[in-house]
């Protein structure tokens, strides 16, 4: 029989990239405590990463040796594994959409659940709780405009709102000027005043 550190391991190999276990799933087979130092003997012995508090991922092994999952891969696991939503942020989603050339320098995600920095290896991702409208339509286009306009504020809102009606697909746009009641004032006034213009 396995013992529960080669249990705990067993399980997190099995785990596509970036997939991720909390002690919690394994009380069933030992005390917190015991759970705990077996997470933390697996992390000393670098078989295991602590990505945040209560939830450690696999490190993937190629030829040139270890290197922490991508970001995205551990956000969508988390994503899936607390069951709320994930977004990246406004920055991403307006530079996505060709509303922005600067690439953000740091990754940041919005998500419905708590605010969590997640570690891994040398970087940081930090993923921040959002209001409702901002996450409202999703990972689809129409949700990305939300987010970049979100970002890129009330200032800019009019040239940028007028790239997104020529470049988003038809159905995108009117999902857009659909959702304008659960959206702050601002936006919904800058985008009826640009679905007007059609």
């Amino acid at each position: 029989m396995d013992t529960l550190p080669e249990t705990i391991l067993r399980q997190a190999r099995a785990l596509p990239e970036g997939g991720v276990l909390s002690p919690k799933e394994f009380l069933h087979l030992g005390s917190r405590a015991a759970v705990d130092q077996a997470f933390s003997r697996l992390c000393r012995a670098g078989k295991l990463l602590r990505v945040a508090r209560g939830l450690y991922s696999s490190p993937v092994s190629s030829r040139f040796g270890s290197r922490a999952p991508s970001p995205e891969k551990v956000v969508q696991a988390l994503a899936e594994h607390s069951g709320e939503i994930v977004m990246p942020h406004g920055a991403s989603a307006a530079n996505a959409l060709g509303l922005t050339q600067q690439v953000p320098i740091r990754e940041v995600y919005l998500t419905s659940g708590r605010s969590i920095t997640l570690k891994l290896g040398r970087s940081e991702i930090q993923v921040k709780r959002a209001p409702r409208w901002m996450l409202a339509l999703g990972s689809r286009p129409a949700g990305a405009a939300v987010r970049a306009l979100a970002w890129i504020g009330p200032a800019h809102a009019r040239e940028s709102l007028a790239s997104l009606h020529r470049t988003l697909p038809r159905s995108e746009w009117q999902a857009l000027t659909s959702a304008r009641a659960t959206l702050p004032a601002w936006m919904a006034q800058a985008i009826g005043k640009e679905a007007f213009r059609d």
